[in-house]
């Protein structure tokens, strides 16, 4: 009897007639479900890095935190990484003398807490809730494992790192060269995530604090009094009677506007219009003497 492998006559007329006809049958759909059992688990294997940042398994669990809780605070060991599926985080620091300074506002799609994955053992910084927030943490080997094992999540961590040091970059140029009536203007926009595609002209954001956002603006608590009225006056921004402020979009115009005038809204009567920018710290530069930056990015 002649060998020869599956795919061709695999018997000669020596074999009984029942064990060719049985043997090669079940040979043949046994190799056919075999393919179609290879195609199916191929499909299954596609790895989707939104399913995994936003599903459980091991190592990562959906941990829900209310708003001003603390998710974890500065020195603490670094146990893994956050990824922001719902709310708003504050992240802050502390100098030794006990100054506290906010390091930036942080929303869905934001990952936060990765230090640990450069070798940092302990946190940096500070998280806090700002809103009622949904929170996927990953395990520091469950996130170094399946980024070894699946180049679309790298690929996905890598641009977002590269986005925010972006984002940070513009904010140095932004710190040194705008004046702080465009800086708060900036952050506001950046809070609520103008520039996105699919977003409407008005959003809600957490209500911030003057002294909070005297401290990511780099001015006093007073400008910034000035200005978040003067935006309101013009329509710029609006309070709800929650913990909520409305940001339209054309505050986006105060960014843009270059000539150191004042930005008025569409709606505004000549009337109504309000003085300008309270005079800088004695000694500083004059806010029309700053340099100019290019326009609004979104990272």
């Amino acid at each position: 009897m002649n060998h020869v492998y599956p795919g061709e006559q695999y018997c000669t007329v020596f074999a009984p007639p029942f064990w060719h006809n049985s043997l090669w049958s079940h040979l043949t759909s046994f190799d056919g479900l075999r393919v179609k059992d290879m195609e199916l688990a191929k499909k299954t294997r596609e790895f989707n890095p939104r399913t995994f940042l936003s599903t459980i398994g091991k190592g990562r669990r959906m941990l829900p935190f209310q708003n001003r809780a603390v998710i974890f605070a500065q020195g603490e060991p670094s146990d893994g990484l956050f990824f922001i599926q719902q709310g708003k985080v504050k992240l802050s620091v502390v100098s030794e003398a006990g100054k506290e300074a906010t390091l930036g506002i942080l929303g869905e799609d934001d990952f936060f807490g990765e230090g640990g994955l450069a070798g940092q053992l302990v946190r940096m910084s500070s998280a806090t809730a700002m809103t009622n927030c949904v929170l996927l943490h990953v395990e520091k080997k469950a996130m170094l494992q399946a980024m070894s094992l699946e180049p679309k999540l790298s690929a996905t961590f890598v641009k977002y790192l590269l986005k925010r040091n972006i984002r940070y970059q513009d904010d140095l140029v932004d710190q040194l060269f705008n004046s702080s009536e465009k800086r708060l203007a900036r952050i506001l926009l950046l809070m609520a995530h103008f520039g996105k595609e699919g977003l409407v002209s008005d959003m809600l954001i957490p209500r911030l604090s003057q002294e909070t956002l005297s401290e990511m603006v780099g001015t006093t608590r007073s400008r910034v009094s000035f200005f978040m009225n003067k935006f309101r006056k013009l329509g710029f921004i609006k309070y709800d009677n929650g913990e909520n402020l409305l940001i339209h979009s054309s505050l986006l115009g105060v960014v843009l506007n270059d000539d150191g005038g004042t930005v008025t809204s569409d709606a505004e009567a000549p009337a109504a219009r309000i003085r300008q920018e309270p005079p800088a710290r004695p000694g500083g530069p004059r806010e029309t003497e700053r340099a100019k930056k290019p326009p609004l990015l979104e990272p």
